[in-house]
């Protein structure tokens, strides 16, 4: 949408525009790349509704330039004293305009556009625009007026539910639920005008309409659910709480709550943590001396081996729209693979979370193939198959051998060095790691891994296909479980030496959820199957240090057949349907230690969080010193993305960064004490001073 030219038109400010065309007033907001609230945006509508008052405007259509309507308010301002106008003055001059004002919606409009347009008489919207307040998942709660108008519109439920869980919704969704009066299929700016040339469409203030009646069952119900995933954390409550004084409390106090709740939580260390999650999550994307222009254009895939992964991958990449070719070595396996798709599809479709005619498009677009030969066509193909060197090696040494030479090829190896597996290939600039987290079309998180031979361009291209598939991308380089799995190897280490050292598998669990995390060390293991973990190290038991602690009861496990969730029985027993401690594993763990001559130690909550987290930021700290990560808040991004670690936390780096420097010392001296001879000392306070130095700038 570009700014017409017109004798009419003025510039307000430079970031905001009023043009007059015959008695209304168009105010466009050009503050790019996303037109963020600014303090230059807020002070340019208020005086374009005051000039367009003066040029006796009949109505006005707030509009936005470029990519979107107003894709938030600007964060960086959050965490400093707010200076006015305010967003709540923007909307107070909206409300006392006295003509009807219409919010034009496209792209985009969160937190504070979509609480702009809310206070706006009427919503339009494009058929591909979204919008949502996702405050709750910053620490805060919406404060200029989402929690009191959006229940005015939707209902309390529906606000508790879009609120507390951040949601984005179409306009389509936004439409059947009340929130704008009318998607348009044409252009925005004239369909905006028309509806304001409606005599129909008088001056009619959100914050004065009723809440809607409804089902206290259903409301309570909502708050329930949000509570819970919330986690109960004290911004959530707070955000159902408002939503629900909308419906009993004089709108001008509920307000002013919601301002007075917004202004405290803003500043909590909650809220200071999830922005900076915020902003390192997009810095993440960034490929220091990489331009992603250079990235090629993917439409058609193939994924090798038709496994949970395989199978996980395909539908990341069938929900991107992309083209799928699922490889299996033989007719009966595709078909299972293609099959257990299909049922999965049929499921979501059951239970109301995907559209029939979707899953169709998403089926039509899936081909299982037996055999390399048809892969000729492919611009990508991604390799799923047993994590085993030698079958990788031969795998992709087969696929440079059929694909066209401007093919890309990935691995999803979860520990392998992938310098070595393409050592003998005729290609090795064109392949790339790409660890996806099972399951891989729901976890967040993709490993985008550069090996010595990565081009630019192949590394462009991977990041470009994480962002096309909605993934959190993190580049990392060649290292033995990449930035997250090598973490969560020395975290994993030391929760075992506190089980051999006098701990037991719930209490660490406990310890560790108590903390924020969603699943404890061993509940995890047992999820995803102690053998994986077990293969890992019997691979690497050659060259295993025999003067370094070694914890054998999670081998024993593996041996007695206990390995996990699978077997019903792993470091818990799950044979009665819940997961419960074993007192076979508590005498097998009381006998490794009597073998070794341990006498048991007692451990508290906060001394097995602290230790866990010292290993955490001991290794991340080794692996930035070797240049695996390309900057410490990647490795933040990653925990927290693909490892739960709580996002309320900010990541294992920026929490170290707040804690007394001689209570990590005593930590780390601990973590050493406890690891003994294998122990390596990663430059911690080199990393947080870093970290520090650069929040400071």
């Amino acid at each position: 949408m570009s700014l017409k030219s017109d004798s009419n038109a003025r510039v307000v400010d430079q970031k905001v525009t009023l043009e007059m065309q015959g008695s209304l007033a168009v105010i466009r907001i050009d503050n790019p790349p996303v037109n963020a609230g600014s303090i230059a945006v807020r002070a340019g509508l208020i005086d374009a509704l005051e000039q367009a008052a003066g040029y006796k405007a009949s109505g006005a259509i707030l509009i936005g330039e470029g990519r979107s309507f107003i894709a938030g308010s600007d964060l960086k301002e959050f965490g400093l004293p707010l200076t006015s106008p305010q967003l709540p003055d923007v909307i107070r001059a909206v409300e006392l305009s006295p003509f009807p004002v219409v919010a034009a919606l496209h792209g985009v409009a969160l937190g504070g556009g979509l609480e702009l347009a809310l206070g706006c008489d009427y919503r339009l919207a494009t058929p591909a625009a979204r919008v949502g307040l996702p405050e709750v998942s910053l620490g805060m709660v919406p404060g200029a007026g989402g929690t009191q108008r959006l229940p005015r519109l939707v209902g309390l439920s529906r606000a508790i539910t879009m609120i507390c869980g951040s949601q984005r919704i179409t306009a389509q969704e936004a439409l059947s639920a009340g929130l704008v009066d009318q998607v348009v299929q044409g252009d925005l700016l004239e369909a905006a005008i028309a509806f304001l040339s409606d005599a129909a469409h008088p001056k009619r203030l959100t914050i004065e309409l009723p809440v809607p009646d409804e089902n206290r069952e259903a409301v309570e119900s909502s708050e329930q659910v949000a509570g819970k995933r919330g986690r109960f954390r004290h911004n959530v409550l707070e955000a159902i709480r408002l939503v629900k004084a909308s419906a009993t409390q004089p709108a001008a106090n509920a307000l002013a709550d919601e301002r007075a709740t917004f202004q405290s939580l803003r500043v909590s260390p909650d809220a200071f943590a999830l922005r900076y999650l915020f902003f390192a999550e997009r810095k993440a994307g960034v490929i220091e001396g990489v331009d992603k222009s250079l990235a090629l254009p993917i439409s058609s895939v193939a994924v090798i081996g038709g496994g949970t992964m395989g199978q996980g991958i395909a539908k990341a990449l069938l929900a991107a729209g992309l083209d799928v070719q699922l490889v299996e070595r033989d007719s009966d396996a595709r078909d299972v693979a293609v099959q257990s798709i299909t049922s999965s599809y049929q499921g979501l479709v059951r239970k109301g979370r995907l559209k029939d005619s979707e899953a169709s498009r998403r089926l039509e677009r899936l081909r299982g193939e037996v055999g390399l030969d048809g892969l000729g066509s492919c611009e990508l193909v991604i390799e799923a198959v047993f994590e085993d060197m030698g079958v990788k090696k031969q795998l992709l040494k087969e696929l440079e051998a059929v694909v066209s030479d401007k093919t890309i090829l990935a691995t999803n190896t979860s520990y392998l060095d992938i310098n070595e597996m393409v050592a003998d290939l005729r290609r090795p600039a064109s392949v790339i790691g790409l660890h996806f987290f099972s399951p891989a079309d729901l976890m967040k998180l993709l490993e985008v891994v550069r090996t010595a031979s990565t081009s630019d361009t192949t590394l462009a291209t991977g990041m470009a296909l994480a962002r096309r598939l909605g993934k959190q991308a993190v580049v990392s380089e060649v290292a033995e479980g990449f930035i997250g799995n090598r973490i969560y190897a020395a975290y994993r280490g030391r929760a075992e030496l506190l089980i051999l050292d006098g701990a037991m598998p719930d209490q660490v669990d406990s310890a560790v959820r108590d903390f924020g995390f969603a699943m404890g060390p061993f509940e995890v293991s047992d999820m995803s199957g102690l053998d994986i973990a077990w293969a890992m190290r019997k691979r690497k038991a050659a060259s295993r240090d025999p003067a370094a602690r070694y914890v054998t009861i999670p081998d024993r496990l593996c041996e007695m057949g206990r390995l996990g969730r699978k077997t019903g029985k792993g470091w818990y027993d799950y044979s009665e349907g819940t997961q419960t401690p074993d007192p076979l594993v508590k005498a097998l763990i009381e006998e490794i230690r009597a073998d070794n001559r341990i006498v048991a130690q007692t451990y508290d909550t906060e001394t097995i969080q602290r230790q866990l987290m010292a290993a955490i930021v001991n290794e991340a700290a080794c692996l930035l010193e070797e240049g695996v990560a390309q900057r410490a808040s990647d490795v933040d991004v990653t925990l927290a993305n693909g490892y739960g670690f709580p996002r309320f936390r900010g990541g294992p780096l920026y929490w170290a960064s707040l804690e007394e420097s001689s209570r990590l010392e005593q930590d780390l001296k601990a973590l050493e004490a406890a690891v003994g001879h294998a122990y390596r000392a990663g430059p911690v306070e080199q990393v947080l001073g870093a970290m520090k130095t650069e929040a400071g700038s």
